[in-house]
């Protein structure tokens, strides 16, 4: 008789609320000890990270202790983490290289040269929002624009954390509606609508608070950045950063656009005489490194989730916020509270819609939900909690480029906070009107 091995071990969707404790733990360790701390570096999130996980192994019920450690393991190992973990460390050889070689400091020295003080923060987040739309991966995004948010933020006396929530806030702008993105797919073919009617529904949503977020920052901006004064600006520095950007704009696989960067960087570094060839991988040596606690996180963090996934807790959710629907408007608050929680315990809002997606159309089919709503409103909040949560994949790469706790940022992301509301209030009054059906009592 052979011995079972552990990888044979049955999963056990059974719906488990105690499953989505490790989360409540990170939560509580992380968040709540920093609030009541005062500050945010007094509990590292990779401590948080690591209590969770013992937590999350200790009540696993994957069987014997080497099982759940495998069974742990394979969630840090998952395809889409390890592909965030390349990312991440690509991102931190480019950023580093540019900065040493001074691309960074001209860029900065650029937009400084063209947009009045007051319009620093705004103009990083139309930038933001510009490129997300353009390329579609907010995380992308980020890479390009958060190292120039954080040096004009050095030069005119902006708080680092405003600017990069100008990034982030951005990013998720066109996370949300581009054509090209990820979650527009996911969400249009689990519902079953075309993209373009998607986006009918959702721009009338996402682009009125763009334009209160910008005035926001245009306002918070007008007591900053009068002290800079632009410096000359070095061209033959900047090119990496534009091609880096027209790449990534092009739909060029982040990845290359990233590899591209690096090479475009060195070279210019070593024409320049920035640095040698070995000051060049000393920069990517010291780029990647500074990116361990980011790489440490996500592992963590998909460890974590994969288990509450395994012991039930997703489905216990499910469960529950499909018992009590009782008209088309319950339907949709029931589809934005699936995408949500779902996107809580997995961190990755593309994989929350492939997970809430075809749950949300069968809520949506036998409560007559306009499928164009339904698209909508998942790609709504799945972008809304994936912008605010601080061990999602980019508030931890904004945090790490900018070298600053994600807390911090969060309370500057008016974007991610506003969209979500934004999303409540369209499904609480029907807008808009035009692609939402008349609201019925379906269920006694």
């Amino acid at each position: 008789m052979t011995q079972k091995k552990p990888t044979d071990t049955p999963l056990n969707h059974a719906p488990n609320v105690w499953a989505l404790l490790p989360l409540g733990v990170f939560l509580l360790t992380y968040l709540l000890v920093s609030v009541i701390a005062g500050d945010f570096y007094k509990m590292p999130i990779t401590v948080a990270f690591v209590i969770a996980s013992i937590v999350a192994i200790a009540m696993s019920k994957g069987g014997g202790l080497n099982n759940r450690i495998e069974q742990f393991c394979r969630g840090a190992a998952n395809s889409n983490i390890m592909f965030m973990v390349l990312i991440f460390i690509l991102a931190g050889a480019f950023a580093q290289t540019a900065k040493t070689m001074g691309a960074v400091d001209a860029t900065v020295n650029l937009a400084m040269s063209f947009l009045p003080a007051n319009l620093l923060a705004a103009g990083i987040f139309v930038s933001a929002c510009f490129i997300s739309i353009s390329v579609g991966t907010s995380v992308g995004t980020i890479v390009a624009l958060a190292p120039v948010a954080v040096g004009i933020a050095a030069k005119a006396d902006i708080p680092t954390a405003l600017m990069v929530g100008c990034v982030v806030g951005g990013a998720m702008f066109g996370d949300n509606l581009s054509f090209i993105s990820d979650t527009t797919i996911v969400a249009t073919r689990t519902q079953g609508c075309k993209m373009s009617d998607k986006f009918k529904v959702n721009i009338r949503i996402a682009l009125p608070i763009a334009l209160i977020v910008m005035l926001i920052y245009i306002g918070i901006g007008s007591g900053n950045g009068a002290s800079y004064i632009p410096e000359t600006i070095e061209w033959i520095k900047v090119l990496p950063y534009l091609i880096v950007l027209i790449a990534a704009i092009c739909g060029m696989n982040v990845m290359l656009v990233l590899f591209i960067g690096i090479l475009l960087s060195g070279i210019t570094g070593l024409f320049t005489g920035g640095f040698d060839i070995w000051g060049w991988t000393a920069s990517m040596g010291s780029g990647i490194t500074d990116m361990g606690e980011l790489i440490i996180v996500t592992l963590l963090a998909g460890g974590v989730l994969e288990t509450i996934r395994y012991n039930g807790g997703l489905d216990w959710i499910i469960l529950k916020l499909t018992s009590r629907i009782r008209s088309s408007k319950g339907a949709e608050a029931s589809i934005a509270a699936l995408v949500s929680f779902a996107n809580l315990c997995t961190a990755n809002n593309t994989i929350a819609l492939i997970m809430a997606g075809p749950i949300a159309k069968n809520i949506a089919d036998e409560y007559q939900v306009d499928p164009r709503k339904s698209a909508s409103i998942l790609d709504i909040f799945s972008c809304f909690i994936q912008g605010v949560i601080p061990y999602g994949a980019q508030l931890l790469m904004a945090s790490g480029l900018a070298g600053i706790s994600p807390i911090e940022i969060m309370q500057y992301l008016y974007y991610p906070y506003l969209l979500g509301i934004g999303g409540i209030l369209a499904i609480l009054f029907n807008y808009p009107s035009k692609f939402s059906r008349k609201v019925i009592t379906l269920k006694q």
